[in-house]
């Protein structure tokens, strides 16, 4: 079963800020989205929130038809 589609909007937020996200996201090997996704999961946790991590999409050829 395909993942659902993420959801999008706008965010608008300080350059400043952005650009402090960009320097932690290319230390991590992520995009500035991605960075954006893990921050919000860390700080849903603190505060007692669960959110279930999103199932990776499978990856390679489907099983042989038998």
């Amino acid at each position: 079963m395909p993942a659902p589609p993420k959801k999008a909007f706008a965010l608008r937020v300080d350059p400043a800020l952005y650009a402090a996200i960009e320097r932690m996201a290319a230390v991590d090997l992520r995009s500035a989205n991605a960075e954006i996704e893990v921050l919000l999961r860390e700080a849903l946790a603190r505060r007692g929130v669960k959110v279930e991590p999103p199932k990776p999409p499978r990856r390679g050829r489907p099983p042989k038809q038998g």
